[in-house]
């Protein structure tokens, strides 16, 4: 049985001014392509199985992030149902130079499980073991995006 902490992802982009808007930031389509990724990642790592986007159950952009910075995704898996998986994801904007950073996203993503013909699978029982991984779940169940 996979657990929460398991299927934990982080990972860092670099904003370049190819993925800038016309004020000079971060364009939400790129971020929400990189959360995307990374949720389906955690997904995948969670089933077992690949993973496709089922919806976008909820984005928070708070605050932007800025050409030059990094953006730090995380993802994990915070619920199942009998095919689909459930990821709380947040978006940090990183300095590369200091590592000082700025929580900009909250989001939630619904994925579900399919077989080589794109028919829908069932997804294993996820499993909470640690405190740390209880203390994920309970935060993004409470959410309120």
């Amino acid at each position: 049985m996979p657990t929460v902490r398991e299927t934990h992802i982080q990972n860092r982009f670099p904003v370049q001014p190819n993925h800038a808007n016309s004020n000079g930031t971060l364009h939400g389509g790129n971020l929400m392509k990189w959360l995307d990724e990374v949720g389906g990642m955690a997904a995948m790592r969670f089933a077992g199985e690949t993973c496709v986007t089922a919806r976008v159950d909820s984005l928070s952009f708070e605050r932007p992030v800025q050409i030059g910075d990094t953006a730090l995704v995380e993802a994990y898996v915070y619920d199942a149902g009998r095919t689909s998986v459930h990821v709380a994801l947040r978006a940090w904007r990183e300095n590369p130079r200091t590592g000082e950073t700025e929580k900009t996203t909250e989001s939630s993503f619904t994925f579900v499980a399919i077989d080589d013909d794109g028919t829908p699978i069932p997804v294993p029982e996820l499993g909470v073991e640690t405190d740390e991984g209880e203390q994920l779940r309970e935060r993004a169940l409470a959410a309120d995006y």
